[in-house]
């Protein structure tokens, strides 16, 4: 069953260029179409494993900011088959809206949706839900991994910060509130969804014993294309 939620517009049509070369974690450079050749942003702190490969084509967005120092952001990449959006503030952004719109309907209800909300500690909740007294805990991350085996995975890098969220949220369920983990997928070349053991065992680990005592998990793929991005609908996982 598909959902959709308000979708993300980009205000101008995105730039179209060549990957060259991520390197330095937040810096790519591009061939854009007319041949000049650009540093970007790239707003991607993990490996991203399977989705930079050079000679892929991206799309940028442009700030329009001369004073920023790479004032181009790298939005997302096409692999041969679909396009992946590596931009990991998107999903916040899009989760948002799905969830006020009810487009989730393991999220519908709530009459109030904060974000970035300190907890836990020294922590900030991605988004809290509120109804009245009760309480709802979202932490969102962004899926941008497919391995060989076909499924989407999380982490593509060890993530200790990761970790420390689901215990994070694993505290808000025992203090009597709900908690849910849920992973927003941004491709639509996979199949299901895993913990990607292999590359963060602790991580599964972690995962499986908050789901295991309470936290929620939803798994939700987004459409990505160069013109809107959007949750789509809801797709399986498993923790083996």
């Amino acid at each position: 069953m598909s959902f959709k939620g308000q979708p993300m517009r980009f205000t101008d049509p995105l730039i179209s260029g060549v990957l060259l070369k991520r390197y330095k974690r937040f810096l790519a450079d591009f061939r854009l179409d007319n041949g000049q050749v650009i540093t970007v942003h790239c707003p991607n702190s993990g490996s991203m494993k399977t989705c930079k490969t050079p000679g892929w084509q991206g799309l940028l967005s442009d700030s329009k900011n001369p004073k920023r120092k790479h004032r181009y952001t790298w939005e997302m990449i096409h692999n041969g088959r679909t396009w992946i959006g590596i931009n990991t503030n998107i999903p916040n952004r899009i989760a948002e809206e799905a969830i006020a719109d009810g487009a989730i309907p393991e999220l519908r209800g709530y009459q109030n949706i904060r974000k970035e909300v300190k907890y836990g500690n020294n922590s900030r909740i991605d988004l809290l839900l509120e109804n009245g007294e009760q309480k709802c805990y979202v932490e969102v991350k962004n899926v941008t991994l497919v391995e060989e085996d076909g499924f989407y995975k999380f982490p593509d890098a060890v993530t200790e910060r990761g970790r420390k969220h689901l215990y994070e949220l694993l505290s808000m369920k025992k203090a009597g509130n709900r908690a849910v983990m849920l992973y927003v997928v941004q491709r639509n070349d996979g199949t299901i969804f895993k913990p990607a053991v292999d590359i963060d065992a602790n991580y599964a680990q972690a995962l499986r014993e908050a789901h295991r005592n309470g936290v929620e998990i939803l798994v939700y793929q987004a459409e990505v294309n160069p013109n809107i991005i959007y949750i789509k609908q809801a797709i399986q996982y498993s923790l083996d």
